[in-house]
Formats: structure tokens, sequence, C-alpha cells
């Protein structure tokens, strides 16, 4: 079901407005027929998708959590002016197999190889490989020029150099060790369907090596961005994919919004990066606002990221290309239940703008996935496709109102855990396979301590050294790894096999109805319904595969 209040008019579709994108024309009608007495020219759109990491709902103003807490004037900007996407969901809670979704448009599953038998357990080895259709592949071969700014995280790509953790990253070797790591890394990027990459952060900057330069950089990240549409030719259409690493950890203020902007992950600069307000006026501007206050780093990372939003919408105004744009912000995924498949992890609102905004207004409810993204792009951008190839649907119309959003049945995969929900009935599985349910208490040991010394190698505390604490949904380590640590067995029926919920009447998952004689009807509908699902997909799931 839909909330809708009233947008901005817009000319209707077919026609070219002053300031009013035209959606939805597919590639044969991008000029009226030759026989036409005044042929129309259509304009396709550029198209600008922002992926946030790790944004916490009190960082968004939008949120209640998050009102007034933070100081971003662009972002609130695109909320107020665009479509606040109020169901947006992720198939997959963690930010590799979430960001596979978006780029590709299909469930993470699909990027694995698993042997007969075998469960696909969706973390963070879901990546895009070289033969992958992907979304920029697709709007590459239809015109559009293609740009990948910020974090990776999901194309497949060289492995680091070998460099010590203190390593100096200025000293000739490892500076050349870093170039030559930087050209491959790029080059496989390209081959993902990009033709301009720049500003990359291979992953979370805790993983990068030498240690000093585990740090985050907006600066860096925004200039290749403004770089991408300093160089956009007339007449081309753009895509340009911008991830930031922010809000992500690090998070204290000399590895995250007030680090030296000098560094990258690829090497000291001698000149720092500065196209963005300058760093040592944060505290101030956030003093200025006088917005309360509030605990953490959260609010100065947000400043950042903020400015990097702003410094994108500046640069298309003055290139005269903000009034042919759509603008799409979307956090990875929530993290309230991080690594899991309950609503903390799986919804989290995005943000669809242009200039005049949409026919749906300005606030939308339909249930839509990350998977969507790829079909609704291409949809938006008239290039043709293939509706069988994806997983996702088009929510084109639900944007320009032409059509409801007819009810879906929204799937979700994360680890040993399935969900499936329709209306506002969802049911999650749990399925651990035989060899982690059965794990003994040796191997378990040795994964703990093994993947223990590998968290205190990049600077971070354990979470657990108990070898015999119960599995997470995500992972294979007992107790849960770091990044779903939080959230594990947090929930009220967090290792129940079966979960059933009425999310109308119990939005925050507190009451499992699976074992209600009076929602047995209910359960076995929704248990068909996710058992349809997994048996499209690869590997196995419990009895649901059998």
């Amino acid at each position: 079901m839909n909330a809708r209040t009233p947008a901005a008019k817009c000319p209707p579709l077919g026609t070219v407005g002053a300031a009013c994108v035209v959606l939805g024309c597919l590639p044969a009608a991008r000029t009226a027929g030759a026989e036409a007495e005044n042929p129309t020219p259509v304009v396709r759109p550029n198209i600008v998708l922002i992926v946030a990491d790790d944004l916490e709902r009190q960082m968004f103003n939008a949120l209640p959590e998050g009102k007034g807490r933070n100081l971003t004037p662009n972002l609130d900007r695109l909320v107020r002016e665009g479509v606040l996407m109020t169901g947006q969901h992720v198939a997959s809670a963690v930010c590799t197999p979430s960001r596979y979704n978006v780029l590709t448009g299909r469930y993470a599953s699909r990027a694995m190889d698993v042997g007969p038998g075998e469960q696909a357990v969706v973390a963070f080895e879901t990546h895009i490989k070289p033969g992958d259709v992907t979304l920029p592949k697709l709007l590459q071969a239809d015109g559009y020029r293609t740009g990948m700014v910020g974090k990776n995280h999901v194309i497949d790509a060289p492995a680091p150099p070998e460099i010590p953790l203190d390593a100096d990253p200025r000293e000739p070797r490892v500076r050349s060790a870093l170039q030559d790591y930087r050209r491959s890394y790029e080059e496989a990027i390209r081959r993902a369907g990009f033709d301009f990459v720049g500003g990359i952060t291979p992953a979370n900057p805790d993983e990068l090596r030498p240690r000093e330069l585990r740090v985050h950089n907006m600066d860096y990240a925004a200039e290749a961005a403004l770089e991408f549409i300093d160089e956009q030719r007339r007449g081309v259409p753009f895509f340009l994919y911008f991830a930031t690493t922010l809000p992500h950890g690090p998070v204290e203020a000399a590895r995250s919004w007030n680090s030296d902007p000098r560094l990258t992950p690829f090497g000291v600069r001698d000149e720092p990066c500065a196209v963005l307000p300058p760093r040592s006026g944060i505290r101030g501007r956030l003093a200025g606002a006088k917005l309360g206050k509030s605990a953490g780093e959260g609010p100065f990372m947000m400043v950042a990221l903020d400015d990097a939003i702003g410094a994108i919408l500046d640069r298309l105004r003055e290139r005269h290309l903000l009034d042919n744009t759509i603008v799409i912000f979307f956090n990875d995924h929530g993290c309230d239940a991080k690594g899991t498949l309950y609503q903390g992890g799986l919804q989290f609102p995005s943000v669809v703008w242009r200039p005049d905004g949409f026919p749906c207004g300005h606030r939308n409810a339909d249930l839509v996935s990350n998977v969507d993204f790829a079909p609704t792009i291409l949809d938006l951008a008239g290039v043709p496709f293939d509706p069988g190839k994806f997983d996702g649907t088009s929510f084109r119309d639900g944007l320009t109102g032409e059509a409801p959003r007819t009810e879906r049945a929204l799937y979700a995969e994360m680890g040993f855990s399935r969900t499936i929900r329709k209306g506002d009935w969802k049911y999650l599985a749990l399925r651990y396979p035989p060899e982690v349910a059965n794990m003994p208490l040796d191997e378990r040991r040795r994964r703990l301590e093994e993947w223990n010394a590998k968290l205190l190698e990049r600077g971070i505390q354990p979470v657990n050294t108990d070898p015999a604490a119960p599995f997470s949904h995500l992972t294979d380590i007992p107790g849960g790894a770091h990044a779903e640590h939080s959230s594990t067995g947090k929930m009220p029926h967090y290792y129940d096999a079966d979960q059933l919920f009425n999310l109308a009447e119990d939005p925050l998952e507190n009451r499992n109805l699976a074992n209600d004689p009076a929602c047995a009807k209910k359960l076995a509908e929704m248990k068909a319904l996710l058992r349809d699902q997994v048996r499209k997909l690869p590997g196995r799931f419990g009895e649901f595969t059998e």
C-alpha cells in the first residue's frame, strides 16, 4: 500500500520539460519517427547512485531517531524534494552481497559456486566476476558513460601486495607496489562495465596496508567524482556509482572525518585532496548549528559525507547537468540488526530525486528491494532489458504514478537464514548445515582463535573468546564475527528455527507466532512461498530444497 503526498507537477511522459527528466522511453523512441511533423528529441537522464556505508538511523534526519541531529543540508534537500522510499529493503544485510544485489539486480547466492547438496552461505564471498552481466555493462552498451568512485568491496579484483603493516608508504618500493596494485585494481573494475574508475577504496579502511593508510578520505572520493562529471561530453548520458566509505568504522576523528587529506588507499599524495570544505571547520560548523548534544563521531562523519554530496550536486549544476539528472541515495543495509534478516538489518529508507519531483509524491511505502535498483535504473534510462534476467523488478511505475505497485513476496538471504515477506507477514527460517551444527569443540576453538588473531592484527578487539558459544546467523565463527556481533543473540527468538511475525502488530519482531495454532495456515503459506523461491537459487537450504 502506498503513502503518497502531492509533488510538483511534471510535464507528461514523452515530452521534454525545462527541468524535468523524460522517463521510460525505449531506445527506439529516443527521437520521433521521420514521419512526425514535429520530432521531439528524447533526453535520457543522467543517473547518480550514492551508496552510504553502515548509516545508522540516528544519522539520518528523515527518520525519527535522527531528526534534527545531523547537519546534512544536501541530503535533507534530496529527501525534501525527492521521494523517500520508506519500504526500501535489502536482500542481504552486509555490504558485499548488498552491493552485488545493487550492481547486478540478482540475489547474492547466484555469485556462489556451491556443490551438490551444499548450502549457499551468503556472506562476504559474493563477488562480481569478469563475465557477469552488470548494470553498468548494460548501460554502457546502450550509450551511457559509466563511472565508479569510492568503495568497491564487491567486484573481483587482485589481492593486495604483501606489504608489512608498519611499512612506510612513502618508501620507493612500497610506493611502487601500491601504484602497481592501483592500476591492476582499477582495470578489474573497468572489466565490470565502468569507463571511468577513480577515488577507489578496495575494502574497509581497517583492511588496508600499510597501517598508516587505514583512514577515510572523502575529498579523495569526491575529487574523482568531480573529475568524472567534468569529463562528461555534451549529449552523452552518464551513470555514476558513488560509494562512500563513511560512516563505517574506523570512527575516531583522526581516521575518519579529520584524517590527513594526503592519505589514500594506494599511498600518500604529495598534495592533499582538497575539494570539500576544510575538515578543520567541521567542529565549528556543528557547534554553530546548535543541534544539541550527540554522542560519538557520527554527526561529524555525516558532515563530511554530506559535503561530498553537495560537491557533486554543485558541479552538476555548474555544468548544466543537474536538471537532467536523477539522484538515488541508498544505505547498504540497516545497522540495528546487521548480518541478520530482521527488519533492523533489512529495512532503511532510500531516496529517489529529480529536480521537479515525481508524480507519486514525496513518500512512497511500496515494498522494494535493492535487487530492484538495476531494472529500475534501466527502465528510467530507457534501456531495453529482459526482466527474466533479474531477480528484482522495476519500480519506475510506482514513481511516475502510472500503476500501483502490485503486492509481491519480498525475499532475503543471509548466512544460514532465509526470509520471505508478503504484506505484513514475515517468515524467517534458520537452518544450520550439519557441518556447522555438529562442529566439534576442537574445530570451533581453532576457527575462533584464527579469526581473533586476524582481528587483533587489524587492531580490532575480539568480540568472543568462548569456543562453545552458539553461532550467529551469518558465519561459522563461534559467538559471531565482528560484523554481526552487535546483533548476535539479541532478538528474543534469535535461535528459533522457524519464526513468523505479523509486522503490523509486532514491528519489532518480539512475538514469534510459528507455534501458535491459530497461525498454522499462515505459517504453511509462508513456508510454501519461501520454498518456491529458494528452489530457484543455487545451493541447498534445509528441507526447502529437498
